[in-house]
């Protein structure tokens, strides 16, 4: 028996969504951070850290966006397979949820109708909306705000299959030394390895959602996050930049077969101001 549900049922979910994550920065992350503090050998990065720490209590406390760039605004659906939708369309209810949130929590507006036209939709609408079917007659709804700084830095790339792990280490490396500060260390670093293009991408981004110090189930990939963290706060970039033995939080991967000839590997990052929320109806 089908479980039936409106579709506007997701208007005030999203609206307590989007605040809660700009304006909260979870148990994790916050934790996270003060492990940073005690292990940062920098002065400045120390203090740096402080201030990011500092940062989240007070936006916590008066319910203030954690960052100025709250984003465009990126909605994951676990959906039931036991669901059935009525009313009027996901996506319409979705962006409606997504533009009151943004309307009331008095949130920055980052989203343009058009990528070479410039002009601004006034509500950071449309929201960036991925779906999955998964078992049972629940709906989790998960929010994550992408800032421009951390989202403009992610990278793609296809490998030679004989490239392998060694392969992927490198090209994660090269783009955090890329990179650098810009992508406001300490971040975390979302790793898609394997489908298509578009799939790699996103396995990236989803990767994301995972607690900071859960390891990949698979020892394989556990093993390479825990490499390329340590490999990658080798490099000193430290906290935004400042220099430090802090440059990321953690590394999160995450694979899918992939056809013979291609080594697919996609790069995602989430900045200090890693924010998440999720609800489930």
């Amino acid at each position: 028996m089908a479980r039936v549900l409106n579709t506007e049922v997701l208007v005030p979910v999203l609206e307590r969504l989007v605040k809660k994550a700009c304006y909260e920065l979870n148990d994790n992350v916050m934790c996270a951070l003060r492990a940073a503090y005690d292990v940062e050998e920098s002065p400045i990065g120390k203090e740096t850290i402080k201030v990011l720490i500092e940062n989240g209590e007070f936006a916590k406390k008066e319910q203030l966006p954690c960052c100025h760039d709250t984003g465009a605004a990126v909605v994951y659906l676990e959906i039931g397979q036991d669901v059935a939708w009525e009313g009027k369309p996901l996506k319409e209810q979705i962006n409606e949820g997504v533009r009151q949130g943004y309307d009331k929590g008095y949130l920055r507006k980052s989203m343009v109708a058009d990528p070479l036209e410039r002009v601004n939709t006034g509500d950071n609408t449309p929201a960036i909306v991925h779906t999955e079917i998964v078992p049972g007659d629940k709906v989790t709804v998960h929010v994550m705000p992408k800032g421009g700084g951390s989202e403009n830095m992610g990278a793609f790339k296809v490998l030679l299959p004989g490239d392998g792990v060694q392969g992927v280490k490198d090209f994660v490396l090269e783009t955090v030394k890329r990179v650098g500060g810009n992508p406001c260390p300490p971040y975390i670093i979302g790793v898609g390895v394997g489908g298509t293009m578009d799939h790699c991408a996103w396995m990236a981004k989803k990767a994301l959602f995972r607690p900071i110090g859960e390891r990949h189930a698979k020892p394989l990939y556990a093993e390479m996050e825990e490499d390329i963290l340590k490999a990658v706060n080798d490099t000193g970039v430290g906290p935004l930049g400042m220099g430090g033995r802090v440059t990321a939080l953690d590394v999160h991967i995450d694979y899918y077969p992939v056809h013979i000839t291609a080594l697919p590997v996609a790069i995602n990052f989430a900045c200090n101001s890693a924010r998440q929320a999720s609800e489930t109806i």
